[in-house]
This record gives C-alpha cells, sequence and structure tokens, in this order.
C-alpha cells in the first residue's frame, strides 16, 4: 500500500504531465505542422511553401520578386550651363546710363534712370520705353543686356545698360520637410543640385531612421535614400524650377516575435538588412529558450509572383539554422524585406529542461510531506 508521500507525489507528477511547461513561442515543428498537413490535405487552411536558407538555395530565393512598398526610381545627374537665363514670371531690373544732351531715356539734368522689376510676360517679353517689346526669355541676364543696348542703338546710342534678374516662381524649389530649414529656395545656377539644396537647408534632420528622399516634378516623383545619395555623386539629380523636395523618415519595417530578444516592429535602418543584421536589431535571440536552429522568416507573396520564377505558394516560411557556417554565412546574405515577419522558436531542449526542473521541485516537495 502506497504511503501518504508516495501518493502526493504521484498526483503531483500526473499534474506534470497533464500540462506543458509554459512557454512564449511555438516549437519549429509546430508551426511548420500545417504545412506538412497541406501536402495531404489540399482543403488545409494553411497551406504555405518551407524554404530552408542555405548556401544552394541562396542564389534561387534571392532571384524571387522582391516585396513591399514599390520604390520610386531616382534621376541621375545632367549637365547645365552655369549661369541662370531668364523665364517667364523672372523680374528684371534694368539701369540705364546715357551721357547724351537731351536724351529721351533719361530725365533733364540727369544721367541714370532705373526700371525696377520688370516681370517677363508669359511670351517671354519685357517692355522699355521708346524701344518697344524686347524678347528676353532663353537668355543669360549678359545676353539680354546686350541685345537691349542694340535696341537703343537707334534712339540712344551713347547709353549704357546694366541688368539684374530676380527669378520667379517658376525659378524656386520647395524644401518641404526634413530639413532644419524648409522653404522655398531659388535656384542660382542650372547646375544646382540636390545636395546643395540639402545643404542649403541647414542638413537632414539628424532624428531619422535612414531618411529617404523624394523629389516631385510635375506628375512624377523619384525617391532614394540620403545615404544612397551621399554615396554616389552621380545620383546628385539637378533640379528645376517648381521641383518640390521631401526628405522623411523610411516608413518600411519589419516584426520580431517569439524566442527573439524583442517583439516589436522595427524601422530598416538602411537601404538594405540581411538576416543577421535583424537579428542584431532586435536583441538577438532569448538565451535561455530559444532555438538557434529554428529562426523563422515569414513572408507573403502577391500571387502574381507565384510561378516559375518565385515561390511556390504566396506565404512563404524560410527557414535558418545558425548553428552551422553554412547557415550563419547564409543569414548573412539573405535579404529581409518589408513586412517580414522574424519568429523565433522555442527551444524543446528548455522546455525539457523546464518540465525536470518541475519534477524536481516536485520530489522535493514530495520529500517534504
Amino acid at each position: 500500500m502506497l504511503s501518504f508521500r508516495g501518493l502526493t507525489a504521484l498526483c503531483l507528477c500526473a499534474v506534470l504531465t497533464g500540462c506543458n511547461a509554459p512557454r512564449g513561442a511555438g516549437f519549429q515543428s509546430e508551426v511548420l505542422a500545417a504545412s506538412e498537413a497541406a501536402t495531404h490535405d489540399t482543403d488545409a487552411q494553411y497551406d504555405f511553401a518551407v524554404e530552408p536558407v542555405t548556401r544552394d538555395r541562396l542564389a534561387v530565393l534571392q532571384s524571387w520578386p522582391r516585396v513591399g512598398p514599390a520604390r520610386h526610381g531616382w534621376l541621375n545627374r545632367s549637365a547645365g550651363a552655369g549661369a541662370p537665363v531668364i523665364s517667364a514670371g523672372d523680374l528684371v531690373s534694368i539701369t540705364i546710363w546715357d551721357a547724351a544732351e537731351n536724351s529721351l531715356l533719361v530725365g533733364a539734368g540727369q544721367r541714370v534712370t532705373q526700371l525696377e522689376n520688370l516681370e517677363v510676360a508669359p511670351n517671354g517679353e519685357i517692355f522699355l520705353p521708346f524701344v518697344g517689346d524686347v524678347s528676353v526669355t532663353g537668355l543669360t541676364a549678359a545676353a539680354a543686356r546686350s541685345r537691349i543696348e542694340a535696341k537703343l542703338l537707334s534712339t540712344s546710342p551713347s547709353a549704357q545698360v546694366q541688368l539684374s534678374m530676380t527669378p520667379g516662381q517658376g525659378k524656386t524649389v520647395n524644401l518641404v520637410s526634413g530639413v532644419r530649414a524648409p522653404g522655398r529656395y531659388p535656384l542660382p545656377d542650372r547646375s544646382y543640385g540636390v545636395l546643395s539644396l540639402l545643404s542649403e537647408g541647414g542638413g537632414v534632420d539628424s532624428g531619422l531612421v535612414n531618411p529617404q528622399i523624394k523629389l516631385f516634378r510635375g506628375g512624377r516623383i523619384y525617391s532614394t535614400s540620403v545615404e544612397r545619395l551621399f554615396a554616389n555623386p552621380a545620383l546628385d539629380t539637378t533640379l528645376q524650377g517648381r521641383d518640390r523636395v521631401i526628405v522623411e523618415e523610411e516608413d518600411r519595417m519589419f516584426l520580431s516575435l517569439g524566442a527573439t530578444g524583442t517583439q516589436a516592429q522595427h524601422l530598416f535602418p538602411d537601404d538594405q538588412v540581411s538576416a543577421l543584421d535583424a537579428l542584431a536589431i532586435i536583441g538577438g535571440l532569448a538565451e535561455d529558450r530559444a532555438n538557434a536552429e529554428g529562426i523563422l522568416i515569414l513572408r507573403t507573396y502577391p500571387h502574381r509572383a507565384v510561378g516559375q520564377n518565385g515561390p511556390s505558394k504566396p506565404w512563404v516560411v524560410f527557414t535558418l539554422d545558425l548553428t552551422s557556417a553554412d547557415g550563419l554565412f547564409s543569414a548573412k546574405s539573405f535579404e529581409v524585406m518589408p513586412g517580414d515577419l522574424i519568429y523565433g522558436t522555442e527551444s524543446p531542449v528548455t522546455s525539457a529542461r523546464s518540465i525536470l526542473a518541475l519534477f524536481g521541485a516536485t520530489l522535493g516537495v514530495a520529500s517534504a510531506l
């Protein structure tokens, strides 16, 4: 006949066998069980593919279509003349000197007359007294001055002209946000680039994560990262009048859950983030319970990507084994995409240890009875 102590121990053991040790994540076998069921049941609710990230498969996996928000293209730098040209809407100021007696251009007893802020008409002309309409669009300030002097020869052969131009709204760009001094900036010349504009605006806000720059021109949008722009001078796009430039924080994210260092959404700190980079960003794995052989990356592909040059199913689980050199090098090269979920599975060994610890504690309790 069992003693009271033995009976109590048996009861506690029965309780242990009837429950699982508390866990914060699933085992790899549990997470992937739905895929195994789907291979035998075409009506299974969770029908996804499982792809090991290994050196042999890496090239194929990386060739699949990208996912996430569409990335707009960017414009390379174009060569432009240094001196700005006059356009409709610009303001032209003209100073005329004439030493001739009884000059029609200057008042009696004077030698100079000034015509301030003449707006260039939509047809590209300005009006000058005793001269008429003069076309100045497409000319530099020096060329426009020479044209006006030539027009004055018939009425005032001795007249000399000085001309200055103030850009109109068509010669300005709007720096909207993401810098210390947003505002409207005039284009000093036709080779004025985005980097010069950012500098004039006081530089990019240092608090932005992986800042992105967007250029609105006409009805089109161009975008790239500031990091990429700084690294490649050929991308210093030449600005045009009425361009709008916005600098904003990166909006692409990935998610971490399970037995990882943190469970949260994470912004992409760089244009490209590898699986190893992502693990570093999320604080690695939970040392006391994570399965380093069972790191999962869950990704959803659009249906149009499924086929010969893409995954076999829209839902794909990529598996990484960080306990081997092959797995580590592959994870270093495998690129994380926006919207990916990085999931750390629970280690069966850790759970077994937890059960054994509980079992030991049970025996201790039973022996104390």
